[in-house]
């Protein structure tokens, strides 16, 4: 056993493997520690539109509101522009306060509800977060009606105000949450499904990447660079295609949902592998199997800047900047949209394609840089010979 030990630690592919192992314990640890260190501290980028259409008990709730939540408060007129906000995801819950909300306070015994609209197809935290905020938007709400209501009744009956304060708290609740839900998802399988693509994807193409590069170096000089740049190029964009088939119709089997049906999953999986094949190979095609590494990084990134776990509206600036270009982000706001509903997958499944067109440019320009290079050489080498 001894013998064989020595013989695995005098390959150089063993101490590779073990500095990979290395590699992914140190950029992942301070990749998502940094990522996500003062999340539950930003708050304040979370958004709320507030439609107010009740000009007496409502203004007093809006500006309330204003002064006790942490968040960003969004006066919109109309509900309709609100709920395209909401599906947008420009802002990640909708508080509609109706024309009757005071009328319906000053019915004795009567109760008055406050709407609110909350877009499922988020990461799940948002949801979480928005319906905690939600209860305790009614909870104090509630305590200023009884409030108002109980010093209405009873300060012209000279009532002393403490006597007044006591009985108010003792009063059943007026006001009370209709919380409903816009894209819902069903089940914590699918609320995963976005974060489970980028990674799969991910980790599926560099690997794929670094098997390519090995083929490429055991094919040696027996065709020239740019043919085995082309044909990389078509093992990528038919892999792309058929794995994408494959995926898809494994999500379905498994009861994965797919609000815009199979074709647009399949084409829109297509475009994610694509982007991510071509970009996972520039690293190698740049630096060698050094450009593992890169990929490591690249990894990790994308998982925590990509919003397929944690809102990016909760990340620092420079993981939000950072998302921005990358393709894992587009990944996951267009997989959101097909899997679950909002917006169009229009602007995503173009940034994703042109993700991919770039990364195939910037390979050719590698490719045409050592191609020049290797030719400059050959000479030279040519003369030391003779």
């Amino acid at each position: 056993m001894l013998r064989a030990l020595r013989a695995f630690m005098k390959n150089r592919a063993t101490w590779t493997g073990i500095l990979a192992a290395f590699m992914f314990q140190l950029v992942f640890g301070v990749v998502w520690m940094t990522g996500y260190d003062g999340v539950t501290d930003r708050t304040a980028n979370l958004k709320v539109a507030v439609v107010n259409e009740d000009q007496e008990m409502g203004s007093l709730v809006v500006g309330s509101l204003g002064r006790s939540l942490p968040f960003g408060i969004v006066t919109v007129d109309l509900p309709e522009q609100a709920m395209n906000m909401l599906n947008d995801r420009d802002v990640q819950m909708v508080l509609h306060i109706p024309p009757d909300f005071s009328s319906q306070l000053q019915v004795p015994g009567g109760q008055a509800s406050l709407k609110y609209w909350i877009n499922e197809s988020n990461p799940s935290m948002i949801k979480s977060i928005m319906q905690s905020v939600a209860s305790q938007v009614t909870a104090a709400v509630d305590k200023q009606a009884i409030a108002a209501g109980a010093e209405a009744i009873l300060t012209p009956m000279n009532v002393p105000a403490d006597r007044v304060k006591e009985i108010a708290a003792a009063l059943s609740e007026r006001v009370v949450s209709d919380i409903r839900f816009t894209n819902p998802v069903q089940g914590m399988a699918n609320q995963m499904l976005p974060m489970m693509m980028v990674l799969a994807s991910y980790v599926g193409s560099m690997i794929m990447a670094m098997n390519i590069q090995q083929s490429s170096q055991a094919i040696g000089s027996a065709f020239t660079a740019w043919q085995k740049f082309g044909a990389r190029a078509v093992i990528n964009v038919v892999s792309a295609i058929v794995i994408a088939l494959f995926a898809a119709s494994l999500i379905m089997m498994l009861g994965g949902q797919a609000n815009s049906g199979f074709m647009a999953l399949w084409g829109f999986l297509s475009l994610i592998l694509m982007s991510f094949m071509f970009f996972a190979q520039l690293f190698l095609l740049l630096f060698g199997f050094a450009g593992m590494l890169f990929n490591i990084t690249a990894l990790s990134a994308q998982l925590v800047s990509s919003g397929a776990m944690v809102p990016r509206e909760l990340l620092s600036g420079f993981y939000r900047h950072l998302g921005d270009w990358l393709p894992a982000t587009y990944a996951v706001e267009g997989s959101m949209n097909l899997l679950f509903g909002g917006s169009s997958p229009a602007r995503p499944a173009w940034l994703l394609a042109a993700f991919a067109a770039g990364s195939l440019a910037l390979g050719a320009v590698i490719t045409a840089l050592r191609s020049d290079t290797g030719r400059t050489n050959a000479p030279a080498a040519e003369t030391k010979l003779a």
